[in-house]
């Protein structure tokens, strides 16, 4: 079972500015990820200044009147909030100006918000499209005739279609709970666009019941290990296993066990280089070509790990319903499987619940914190390819490079990796005139 993440929205929920009461009611299972918002001078910038783009816009008349006729400002108004106007002083971000009306003071807030939007930019992962999160802040042309008036026009008749009728640069339209989740949130703003956002990894999580039957079964044992059957598992999808999971729950987990055969994902052998887990990493030859010995040798290994290094516990990393016969061997010994849904037989998974061994899909689990994991595995190959660079077409070595990664990734992504890391890359000579190529990593 999964459950929908929150990760991006409860960003762009905190830069939009929705009341911090509302914040942490909606978004209590990333209350983590808020509070270190709270502290993050960039987020806040853009959320205080957020804040008062809409009070303007909803108070722009009464503003106006009150500074012509009572001769106060902002920070004397009580539909402002003050603090947000000192904290943006605190930050250099002058707002309280003399001579200055409505008009005046809705510009200049946009045109700080334009300024500053880029710093939030590394809040959000490569994955999400930044263009479509820095449009619902940034109003292009702001000092062109007319286009605030509209923005304006756009917002008061349309106000029951912004979040909590907050102001964001959209067309208005029924958003209904968009900032419930980031599934919602993603359609949503890529649809804005004409686009539709992909990834369902990335805006879904394993159910909190299937993470507590983890825990418990690490917890209830002296010695755990994963072992992993790497011709019948992914690579970034055991990554994101591990980065959904507790750290502290895992630190228990004694090492991971990776069993691994020449033709598969490149990306197993630098898995260690990501997780704070132990990783023995075992390449396995053939003897014959066309005959993988990857399961005789796992089935070896988790033997030995059991009866000489007293082993008790295994999480095996498997689709292969032969390992049953494994299971079924080592009656002393307790198993947790995980499997991929598209690679799993319902026979498999029926055999295990008879025999109250439980099992989960690391499909389920959430990816979007691996991307630094992908880039590592992307550089790596990258890396092979430079003494060739100069005979290779750098669009087409992109594309091949994410098909050597198996990373599923479409054409604006590898057109993204393609721009910021193969166009940059830059010819270094050292002091002793040694010549290598720079990646801009």
């Amino acid at each position: 079972m999964t459950v929908n993440t929150q990760h991006i929205v409860t960003i762009a929920a905190y830069m939009i500015g929705i009341k911090k009461s509302l914040l942490e009611d909606m978004f209590s299972g990333d209350i983590e990820n808020l509070h270190e918002l709270y502290s993050d001078r960039e987020a806040t910038i853009i959320r205080n200044l957020s804040k008062l783009r809409t009070s303007l816009m909803l108070n722009f008349r009464k503003t106006d009147n009150e500074i012509k006729y009572n001769m106060k400002n902002l920070d004397k108004l009580d539909w402002f909030d003050k603090e947000d106007i000192k904290q943006l002083a605190d930050y250099g971000i002058k707002i309280i100006h003399s001579n200055y009306n409505a008009q005046k003071y809705t510009e200049l807030v946009n045109k700080y918000i334009n300024e500053n939007i880029g710093n939030c930019q590394r809040l959000f992962p490569e994955w999400v499209n930044w263009n479509y999160i820095k449009d619902l802040f940034a109003i292009p042309g702001y000092t062109k005739n007319d286009v605030l008036k509209k923005e304006f026009a756009k917002y008061m008749a349309n106000i029951e279609f912004y979040p909590f009728q907050q102001y964001v640069h959209w067309k208005p339209s029924d958003c209904g709970g968009i900032l419930y989740n980031d599934k919602k949130f993603l359609s949503f703003i890529y649809a804005q666009h004409g686009d539709v956002f992909i990834g369902k990894s990335k805006y879904i999580d394993a159910d909190e019941t299937v993470k507590e039957r983890i825990y418990n079964f690490i917890k209830d044992t002296d010695r755990a290990e994963i072992v992993v059957d790497c011709e019948n598992s992914d690579v970034y999808k055991l990554c994101s296993v591990i980065t959904s999971l507790d750290a502290d729950e895992l630190s228990k987990i004694y090492k991971i066990i990776l069993i691994d055969d020449a033709n598969t994902n490149c990306g197993w052998r630098i898995l260690e280089k990501f997780v704070k887990i132990p990783v023995e990493y075992i390449l396995v030859d053939r003897v014959k070509e066309n005959k993988s010995l990857v399961d005789i040798k796992m089935t070896a290994r988790v033997c030995t790990e059991h009866y000489m290094n007293n082993v008790s516990s295994f999480i095996l990393l498997s689709s292969d319903s032969d390992y049953w016969g494994l299971m079924s061997s080592l009656p002393d010994a307790k198993f947790l499987v995980m499997f991929e849904y598209s690679k799993v037989s319902e026979a498999i998974k029926k055999t295990l619940a008879e025999h109250d061994i439980f099992y989960c899909a690391i499909d389920d689990f959430y990816s979007g914190r691996i991307e630094e994991f992908k880039k590592l595995v992307l550089f790596d190959i990258l890396k092979s390819y430079i003494p060739n660079i100069l005979s290779l077409n750098g669009r087409e070595l992109a594309a091949k490079i994410y098909e050597e990664a198996r990373i599923d990734a479409g054409e604006k992504e590898i057109d993204y990796f393609f721009k910021k890391y193969i166009q940059t890359l830059r010819l270094v000579i050292d002091d002793d005139g040694n010549v290598s190529i720079n990646i801009n990593t």
